[in-house]
């Protein structure tokens, strides 16, 4: 939430000139009042305004960058861009862990994972978003190699490289520039609305277990964002903002999906904790070891030197992360299955840490719409429910039943943690 409304801020002020205080205000006062009223599924209203926009904004910036924007040729040998370079190196394997495993530790995603359909369509729906994204961020990113060899960047004052493609926006004709203002206004307010629905799931489900009233969670939530306004505004830059959480997934996300895996039963929420603070610490004791002192190494969580310090700082925080994460979460392991041993032995009983836990039967969703509801029958004694078959909300599996859908088995893991 920080992020997106000190990229909104940065934004307006880089194509207008004007404060973007105001509109930064506007926006959380209205996602959060239509969030209030409708509810999560209003998210989903403008997260069709959002794609909308998306591609309403992608037509315009390749049009206009094409007729309106002049490369100087002279630039592009002399910016290096097109040369090797070991940030570049470094970035192909930072830039997929960073995105993946962030895309893990946002609510925003796993609430719409729960809210499809069916495991088909969650499947189709991904498969259909990646190949989006995958072409939009082509175009973005190459908006930056534009920004830089047009002269649009870095600019007088020197602009941050983040909003390059906005900046390069900017030299366009007025008209474009208003339409590009409001479709961005647009796109923050839908990804905007997302964050506060899932931090009033979050807070209601996973803090309060479900016993707070909604009304006093969204209370809480309105209360949380007042300081997101001012750490946003006093962000100097989304870049880091965003690497901070992408070092913290990064430690934690390993961990967490190692125990979703079925056949590792005995990976508790305790090995997940433990693995996601060893994986902070172990960016901590890296870059103590690297910079050969601890103040260096705790500046180093935050990341303050950047992406792009020319050095392998950043890049082995993010291995140091994930890895150190692992073995924490192993070490953990060890010890919780050690003292249990003992446990076991000193009260003269069996240890039983080892022991794969009885399957609990749990409702779930179907796994595609060609599945048929089936009708509740009624008995002596009780409701009947066949085996193998869809019961109103999603599938009752049987003692030795159908295999699990793909919701179920991670939602039973994420409780159980």
């Amino acid at each position: 939430m920080v992020a997106e409304l000190s990229a909104l801020q940065q934004i307006i002020h880089a194509l207008t000139g004007l404060n973007g205080l105001p509109v930064v205000i506007v926006e959380v006062i209205v996602t959060t009042i239509y969030t209030s009223l409708g509810g999560f599924k209003v998210s989903f209203v403008t997260d069709n305004v959002q794609g909308a926009m998306v591609v309403g904004l992608i037509i315009i910036a390749v049009i206009t960058v094409g007729t309106e924007i002049k490369i100087d040729r002279s630039l592009i040998e002399s910016s290096g861009f097109l040369e090797p370079s070991l940030l570049g190196w470094q970035l192909i394997y930072i830039l997929p862990i960073a995105i993946l495993t962030n895309d893990f530790f946002l609510s925003n995603f796993w609430l719409r994972t729960f809210a499809s359909k069916t495991d088909r369509d969650l499947r189709i729906g991904v498969s259909i978003a990646s190949g989006a994204v995958f072409c939009i961020l082509i175009l973005v990113g190459a908006t930056g190699l534009l920004a830089a060899w047009s002269g649009a960047w870095p600019g007088d004052p020197p602009q941050l490289g983040s909003i390059a493609f906005f900046l390069l926006l900017e030299n366009l004709p007025g008209w474009v520039v208003g339409i590009v203002v409001v479709m961005t206004v647009s796109l923050s307010t839908a990804a905007f609305d997302s964050l506060q629905s899932a931090m009033v799931s979050t807070g209601s489900n996973d803090l309060f277990r479900n016993r707070l009233p909604l009304i006093y969670v969204r209370i809480l939530v309105v209360l949380c964002i007042v300081p997101v306004v001012v750490v946003a505004l006093k962000s100097p830059s989304v870049l880091q903002i965003f690497l901070i959480s992408d070092l913290v997934s990064a430690s934690s996300i390993p961990v967490l999906v190692f125990g979703l895996w079925d056949r590792v039963y005995w990976w508790t929420g305790f090995e997940v904790v433990a693995g996601g603070l060893g994986g902070i610490l172990s960016v901590f004791i890296f870059g103590t070891i690297y910079f050969g002192d601890a103040h260096a190494g705790a500046k180093l969580i935050l990341l303050e030197n950047g992406l792009y310090a020319d050095d392998w700082s950043a890049f082995g925080a993010f291995v140091a992360a994930p890895l150190g994460g692992i073995l924490f979460g192993i070490a953990a392991l060890i010890l919780r299955l050690s003292y249990h041993f003992l446990l076991a032995k000193y009260q003269h009983r069996r240890f039983d840490a080892l022991d794969k836990p009885e399957p609990r039967l749990q409702p779930s969703r179907p796994r595609s719409s060609d599945d048929v509801i089936a009708p509740v029958q009624p008995g002596v004694g009780g409701p009947s429910f066949p085996s193998h078959k869809d019961v109103e909300e999603g599938h009752i599996a049987s003692d030795h039943g159908a295999k699990t859908s793909l919701r179920e088995r991670v939602a039973s893991k994420w409780l159980k943690m």
